[in-house]
């Protein structure tokens, strides 16, 4: 492969072999633009994240696998294995977050800029493999005695698996033995919900037309429901009783002013014959005629 690297490469006149090549001869790097800050020991890459992270600078949520280019540089040691830090910026934002190997713990460490979203939990809880420490390792492989109980507690637990396993494998058989009814049956679930989900889009359309907004509408929530039926638009008193309410407020007011402002009553303009109310206005108390 080595006679091919100077292929469809042009050499200048003026090109002189004691340069050490044609990038040193021109003044260029290998890595072009990925190379500009390697005087400060940073070499741009092509960073992908390895889990979900929430932005501290809009708040957003960041997707485990998003790419970045990010500035690698070294800031240390971990015994021989080195610790690298890579800074990038934000696609939504201006935020920039750095993170870090942690050769130790096998993972990867937020130094700033955002903040993990913790899907995180104990293997030993959910049945995963545990893988062994250096000290269990180096055991099993000096300790014959220590090999053998490890080996007995191992086949304990296959044994104690074994039936949960083996009704997996009957539900898959008897669900899956039939490609053509299972493929029917998840088409048929699939239309429902298809009309569904339109049904819901056309309702929730027709709302937003009518009262003019502009927002995402949430799917409605039973919390929601019984919460809206505590809430009943009710008058508190009755309209026998307000009328009654209405009728003591005019009899207690002085019958000798000519003119008499009714702002006490609610009414919003003056009145010369108050009295008059109360006689023209009809008791519901009074059975009709």
């Amino acid at each position: 492969m080595g006679e091919r690297k100077g292929t469809n490469k042009y050499y200048p006149p003026d090109y002189d072999p004691k340069a050490g090549g044609l990038n040193k001869f021109l003044g260029t790097h290998a890595l072009r633009e990925r190379a500009r800050k390697l005087h400060m020991g940073i070499l741009i890459i092509r960073f992908e994240m390895p889990y979900n992270i929430w932005c501290e600078g809009c708040k957003n949520h960041i997707g485990m696998g998003v790419r970045y280019n990010a500035e690698k540089k070294k800031i240390g040691m971990y015994y021989s294995t080195p610790v690298y830090q890579f800074r990038m910026k934000c696609h939504l934002c201006d935020n920039h977050f750095e993170i870090k190997t942690d050769p130790g713990n096998l993972d990867y460490v937020i130094v700033s800029g955002a903040r993990r979203q913790e899907n995180r939990w104990d293997p030993t809880q959910n049945g995963q493999i545990v893988p062994e420490d250096k000290e269990t390792s180096k055991r099993l492989f000096d300790d014959a005695m220590f090999k053998l109980e490890h080996g007995t507690g191992d086949e304990g637990t296959a044994k104690k698996a074994n039936p949960a396993l083996g009704r997996l494998i009957n539900r898959n058989h008897t669900t899956w033995k039939d490609d053509f009814a299972a493929n029917s049956a998840l088409r048929a679930q699939f239309r429902v919900k298809k009309k569904e989900f339109k049904t819901k889009e056309r309702i929730d359309n027709a709302l937003l037309k009518k009262t003019g907004l502009e927002i995402a509408l949430v799917p409605e929530h039973e919390d929601d429901i019984k919460l809206a039926s505590l809430l009943k638009m009710k008058p508190t008193k009755s309209a026998a009783e307000n009328q009654k309410m209405f009728r003591k407020k005019i009899a207690l007011l002085p019958s000798t002013p000519k003119t008499l402002t009714t702002a006490a009553l609610g009414i919003s303009r003056t009145s010369s014959a108050a009295t008059s109310l109360v006689a023209d206005y009809p008791s519901s108390e009074e059975e009709p005629s």
